[in-house]
């Protein structure tokens, strides 16, 4: 606004000094025009007469002429064959003002003094012509208008434009102070103004911050905030209602998604509940089958061994299944002082006994690692990623387990990290997070000596979320790290709101 305000002062200064000049130019074309040669005529008479004679040199005369109903300040000239003859100046105030000023000596303000470059401008007139512009040197600018004399001369009549010059530089000094004190009355006004009239917009402001600090990734949500004007005759109450129809809509829709989540934890329950017996009964009679005292067929007898590992892997996904869905529906593990260097040191000694074909490396710190959380959750956690990397990298694989805490020497409650890597082919998943998503299976790049579920790198996931830590992978093809930090032996987030 202020930028538009500058512009159009711009323009209606310009404009008005512009027309102003022009308005005083054309008065000045008039006078000129009634005044006549009336002065420079004088000058030829006079000349006619005899009275006074002419310094060729200094162009100087001692005589004003008929200085009858002239202006003061009129300038007059003769030129006879182009050359100046004569020329002198109505005395009066615009003279007094001239000698003051330095321009005229004392002893002589009705004299005029002409360089040649004045002479040139003069002879240089267009006769009975439009007046004409000219900066005389010892007179500064002047409207000259040149006519034929009785005689054949020129005479040249002028009044001066100071006067037209000093009104128009006014009414603009006028107009500058006049548009700077309303450009900085209009500035601070308009800023108060719109600082009020968008103070509504600082409240839906703060509704948009409330509603973005909610976590919205889980678990039933109540947006109760919504934006106060939402009065449709305005800017701003436009955007308040728009915005309290959206969260509207938003709570509508998590209202929703969280109705479908909860439906599915219960049917992922159910179903794992219901799947438990029909499960127990086919690996009791698969069991009770392979255990009969008659010789099977080789045929037969194969038949019920894939039955039981199968009936067995198939516990193992109702198992995950229900861990899964009681971690989703928001009961915390129960939560203890664990040592985390003895699950550690267990889950080695597991693994190495399950895949002896694989280099296993333990890395443990000289003191015992304490952390608060569940211990069978956590020695699920890592044996799960331990499982994960015997089973997805080919036999020889270097496998190394470490657990330390940030750095040695560090004060008391830095998070505890515990890495599994190894030198496999890598996770063929990109982005590698992948890998933390349910039933999802890097089989591109990693091969897979037995059939596994797709839950194990979820589970751990979703357990170490439950502590209060964070599990990340970082993948590559012969390094594969999936790193754990946990906070140190307190209580963690997550228990202290139960």
């Amino acid at each position: 606004m202020l930028t538009l305000l500058v512009l159009t002062c711009a323009g209606v200064g310009l404009t008005t000094t512009g027309m102003l000049r022009h308005f005083l130019t054309v008065r000045l074309d008039q006078q000129l025009s009634d005044t006549g040669a009336r002065f420079a005529a004088s000058l030829e008479r006079r000349d006619a007469g005899g009275a006074h004679g002419t310094d060729g040199q200094s162009g100087a005369t001692g005589d004003s002429g008929d200085t009858r109903a002239q202006t003061p300040g009129t300038f007059g000239a003769r030129l006879k064959g182009g050359v100046v003859t004569d020329a002198g100046l109505v005395d009066g105030d615009a003279t007094d003002a001239a000698v003051e000023a330095g321009d005229l000596p004392p002893d002589a303000k009705d004299l005029v003094r002409l360089t040649t470059r004045d002479r040139q401008a003069l002879a240089a007139l267009p006769v009975g012509g439009p007046p004409a512009d000219v900066n005389l040197s010892s007179l500064h600018r002047y409207r000259l208008h040149a006519v034929t004399g009785q005689d054949g001369d020129v005479l040249v009549t002028g009044l001066p434009l100071r006067p037209v010059e000093e009104t128009v530089h006014r009414l603009a000094t006028v107009e500058l102070l006049v548009f700077g004190v309303a450009l900085v009355l209009a500035g601070v006004g308009g800023a108060l103004w719109i600082r009020w009239s968008l103070r509504p917009l600082g409240r839906v402001v703060a509704t948009a911050e409330a509603v973005s600090t909610l976590p919205l990734s889980n678990g039933a949500v109540a947006l109760t905030a919504r934006a106060p004007d939402d009065d449709p005759r305005t800017e701003v109450g436009l955007v308040g209602s728009a915005l309290n129809r959206m969260l509207g809509h938003l709570e509508d829709a998590l209202a929703q998604r969280q109705a479908v989540e909860e439906r599915l934890r219960a049917f992922t329950a159910d179903a794992g509940h219901e799947l438990r017996t029909p499960l127990a009964n086919v690996r009791g009679h698969t069991e009770l089958a392979l255990r009969h005292p008659d010789p099977l067929p080789s045929a037969v007898r194969h038949s019920l061994t894939r039955i039981d590992a199968e009936s067995q892997r198939m516990g193992r996904l109702v198992e995950d299944l229900l861990l899964l869905a009681r971690l989703d529906s928001g009961r915390p593990p129960t939560f203890a002082e664990v040592d985390l260097t003895r699950i550690t040191l267990d889950c080695a000694t597991d693994a190495r006994a399950a895949g002896p074909e694989h280099r296993w490396r333990l890395a443990l710190p000289e003191q015992p690692v304490l952390v608060h959380g569940d211990a069978d959750r956590l020695r699920q956690v890592v044996g799960n990623l331990l499982t994960n990397a015997r089973t997805h990298t080919p036999r020889g694989t270097e496998v190394t387990l470490r657990l330390t805490t940030s750095h040695e020497g560090a004060p008391p409650g830095r998070p505890v990290r515990l890495t599994v890597t190894d030198t496999g082919p890598g996770i063929g998943l990109q982005p590698p997070e992948r890998a933390f998503e349910r039933f999802v299976r890097g089989d591109e790049a990693r091969s897979r000596s037995s059939g596994t579920t797709g839950l194990g790198l979820a589970i751990a996931h979703t357990v170490v979320e439950a502590h209060g830590g964070t599990l990340t992978v970082a993948s590559r093809p012969g390094h594969t790290a999936f790193t754990v930090l946990l906070p140190p032996g307190e209580e963690p987030p997550s228990a202290r709101g139960r």
